[in-house]
């Protein structure tokens, strides 16, 4: 068994585990295959689960733990891997997609009328955060988590909710490509956008850079995203699974439609997965949305960090966005309904990060605070490092 290295090191003493494996309890050692050869089980999902046990024994009530990681990282998966392995911490657990809250169809045409992608549903604005912040309330007030549904391959491959899940649970995991991103302030955001901080720095790939079209209806993404403040103020963790490069969720979810179509299940078209990929890349550009995530770490309950650990702050860290803004055409949120179980959390970003390669393997992981390459994370690997996350 590889040595875990520093950083790893450090984040299982964060959440309680023991820095050598042969120290943690016979139920964290004795894993069936299929969860011990995982390249994310040992240095993410077992720490994740020790996070979450952390946070629910601390609050002694219904924990919510969010999962950022592009289209097609593999979430799914990651997720009925945690459903596997929760037992063995003695947690209920609950994983849903955000995707799950997509609004009905006729809903997001509306909101959607337009937009340079020609899409249905993906972009800021697709999903019913009320409805979430509801369900997440009345759990936390000693209900059963009750959440929606949502079959993709209704509604002639548009989607359409498809009833709802009932869980009794002590954590949730929240998991979709968004998740934990914050608005911009219209001044930052104007500045990006006419410096060109939106291609991947490391590539220049031309299918990550906006169209004109694209690039004016940004803004109106931005403004969508400020109604989801409300569902990221009940995070109590964030948790990210981020490509070497931006480029490949693209190859991901072409691989992923092509195993569902060999197994006979339903499929999309070349032009309208690239669409949909599209959408989530270059709606929330990740340079501007999700690699700020990766540099304002902050633990539940701390309101800030001490000076020796501050290090630079997202854009949108230095804005409180409001979710009734109606600015760049973009359409609102009702506030959701007044819940005793909802919470105000300090504003963070993510608090482990997991690097993964062009093949979905975990080749770093630890905090955010020993992230050690440069913003767009494409320095280049060592072989040591690349090995030492699966110790």
């Amino acid at each position: 068994m590889t040595e875990p290295d520093a950083a790893q090191r450090r984040l299982r003493a964060w959440v309680g585990l023991a820095e050598d494996r042969q120290d943690w309890p016979p139920e964290l050692q004795n894993l069936p295959t299929a969860l011990e050869t995982g390249s994310l089980t040992v240095p993410f999902s077992l720490p994740l689960l020790a996070h979450a046990q952390q946070r629910f024994r601390h609050n002694g009530r219904p924990v919510v733990i969010g999962l950022n990681g592009p289209v097609g990282a593999g979430k799914s998966t990651l997720a009925r891997q945690l459903l596997q392995l929760a037992p063995r911490f003695g947690l209920r657990l609950a994983v849903a997609s955000i995707d799950d809250a997509y609004r009905p169809l006729h809903e997001r045409r509306q909101r959607l009328d337009g937009n340079p992608f020609g899409v249905s549903r993906v972009p800021p604005g697709s999903h019913d955060i009320p409805l979430l912040l509801e369900a997440i309330g009345r759990w936390r007030d000693g209900s059963s988590l009750k959440l929606p549904r949502f079959n993709k391959t209704l509604a002639g491959g548009e989607g359409e909710r498809d009833g709802w899940s009932e869980h009794t649970a002590d954590v949730l995991v929240l998991e979709g490509w968004l998740i934990g991103c914050r608005a911009l302030s219209e001044s930052t955001l104007e500045q990006s956008l006419r410096q060109g901080e939106t291609t991947d720095g490391a590539t220049g790939v031309s299918w990550l850079t906006p169209s004109a079209q694209e690039r004016a209806w940004i803004p109106r993404w931005n403004t969508n995203l400020r109604a989801y403040e409300g569902l990221w103020d009940q995070l109590e963790g964030l948790w990210m699974l981020r490509p070497v490069a931006w480029t490949l969720p693209r190859r991901w979810r072409a691989q992923a439609e092509a195993r569902q179509r060999r197994a006979g299940g339903g499929w999309l078209k070349p032009a309208a997965l690239d669409a949909l990929v599209r959408s989530s890349l270059v709606s929330l550009p990740p340079e501007l949305y999700q690699d700020p995530l990766l540099t304002s770490p902050l633990d539940p309950g701390r309101s800030s960090s001490p000076p020796s650990e501050r290090k630079e702050r997202p854009p949108w860290a230095e804005q409180e966005c409001s979710p009734e803004g109606n600015r760049n055409g973009a359409l609102t949120d009702a506030p959701a309904t007044k819940l005793s179980g909802l919470q105000k959390a300090p504003r963070a970003g993510a608090q482990v990060v997991a690097l993964l390669d062009g093949q979905r393997r975990c080749r770093w992981c630890g905090r955010t605070s020993d992230w050690p390459f440069n913003r767009s994370g494409n320095d280049q690997l060592s072989s040591e490092s690349a090995s030492s996350a699966t110790g």
